[in-house]
């Protein structure tokens, strides 16, 4: 799969019900330009104010999750960012001329099918990642439902549904991999129990719902009462049980559509993170509240983790430059060459790696009970990285040097140690024009940045005697 993101190559429309509105709705869903995300517009409204697919916004996740910002909403949002999920969008507008999207059959079918009408487009920009690296859960300690996240290469999803009913039992559903959305989920419909139905009619919500688009399990005794009820909200001359306990003459589409069908609201409100995940989910008796409530704890990592931005990098890798390789690329020799060897090379950054240990001849003098790698080292190596990445675009590197013009921002935020490994991250502000080049560079050790600095120099061709 690409780690480019995507967006449609056109926009594509579909027209509905909203299942607790109960107005007719038109849904566009636009292309985007990179890092847009979702949007929701609501062009029914006057400027057409715009709501982000994030977390932060959601206000209620009463059989629905609910987005509200500055007084504008957006219900049941849901089934529609799974299906954006499911077909690997990145970036999109969704445009409704109401507060809610079309429920269609009350699963994300007919939105996965509306996007591959339009097509998929490949992007310029690289795609970004929550990339899980400890197991993180959450449990609402109400109902005991329970979320957790382990480390995995793909996004995966297991969800494990118990109602304690007889109707219903206890349902798995397991998603291997994203790609598999349209064929193994998509069409997994909506679903509610009878009692819960009752409740939701004498509440007034659920004005577009109808049998075609709800599945309703029925867990109580169908009353005369009830009945009627059921068939003035239907609009159907009778009611009837099927033998599997289902309300009137619906076919599942799977035995456990149910357990999929949480599998999509687990997809879709985890959307919201506002990221693609490399994890693997599982998720005991989910429901809006717990999967939004997950959501904010995912999303507060995803912001440390990019402010942190520490690269992902397999350090034990065949590197791309050993340190012969580097010493033909640089003039520094020992003891002054502070790059051990480079691990990632682009045309905009560079990794580079290097093992502080306690031989280096400035540990003698820099504190020698309590050694502690020099700041200024540690910058002359950040800019050590960065001349790599100009020396390696040149044929003749050993006929150039770099040298430092400015350094701004400079910022030491913890010490460097014998034992530890540096690895820096080097990456280009600007492109590098007439020989000078600005650059931000990070220095880690682990998951914490230990330096960062802005650096600017000027690459010089030697002079020959």
């Amino acid at each position: 799969m690409s780690d480019k993101q995507k967006t449609l190559k056109q926009e594509v429309s579909l027209c509905g019900i909203g299942l607790h509105t109960g107005r007719e709705v038109t849904l566009t869903i636009k292309p985007a330009k990179e890092n847009t995300g979702f949007v929701f517009v609501r062009t029914d409204l006057e400027g057409k104010p715009q709501v982000e697919a994030d977390v932060n916004y959601v206000t209620t996740t009463e059989r629905g999750t609910t987005l509200e910002k500055l007084g504008v909403r957006i219900h049941t949002c849901e089934h529609l960012l799974a299906a954006l999920v499911g077909c690997d969008i990145d970036n999109a507008f969704l445009e409704m001329n109401s507060a809610e999207p079309p429920i269609m059959d009350g699963s994300a079918k007919f939105f996965v099918e509306a996007i591959e009408k339009a097509g998929v487009e490949e992007q310029k920009m690289d795609r970004e990642y929550l990339i899980v690296k400890e197991v993180l859960n959450y449990v609402d300690p109400v109902t005991g439902s329970e979320i957790t996240i382990i480390p995995s290469e793909t996004y995966e999803v297991t969800t494990m549904v118990d109602f304690g009913t007889k109707v219903l039992g206890t349902q798995n559903a397991t998603l291997k991999d994203i790609s598999e959305f349209k064929e193994e989920i998509s069409s997994a419909r909506t679903f509610s129990f009878l009692h819960e139905l009752e409740m939701l009619l004498d509440a007034g919500l659920i004005k577009g719902g109808d049998i075609s688009n709800a599945i309703v399990y029925v867990d109580k005794e169908l009353t005369p009462e009830t009945g009627e009820k059921l068939k003035k909200a239907f609009g159907k001359d009778d009611i009837a049980i099927r033998p599997n306990g289902i309300l009137d003459n619906l076919t599942l589409n799977y035995p456990n559509e149910a357990a999929r069908h949480k599998l999509l609201d687990v997809i879709g409100d985890l959307a919201l993170v506002g990221v693609k995940i490399k994890g693997k989910v599982i998720a005991n008796k989910p429901g809006h509240f717990v999967n939004t409530q997950f959501a904010k704890k995912l999303n507060r990592q995803w912001k440390l983790q990019k402010k942190k931005n520490v690269p992902d990098i397999d350090i034990s890798k065949e590197p791309v430059y050993d340190i012969n390789g580097i010493m033909r690329l640089m003039p520094h020799r020992p003891p002054f060459l502070l790059i051990d060897k480079v691990l990632e090379l682009s045309d905009s950054h560079v990794v580079g790696l290097k093992n502080v240990t306690m031989n280096e001849p400035f540990f003698v003098g820099h504190f020698p009970k309590e050694p502690v790698m020099p700041g200024v080292l540690q910058v002359e190596a950040l800019a050590q990285t960065g001349g790599i990445l100009v020396l390696a675009s040149v044929p003749d590197p050993e006929n150039y040097s770099t040298y430092f013009i400015k350094i701004d921002k400079v910022k030491f935020k913890k010490k460097v140690v014998p034992g530890d490994t540096m690895v820096f991250k080097i990456e280009l502000i600007s492109p590098i024009r007439r020989g000078i080049v600005h650059m931000q560079g990070y220095g880690y050790v682990g998951d914490s940045i230990v330096v960062e600095a802005e650096l600017m120099a000027q690459v010089a061709k030697n002079k020959v005697d």
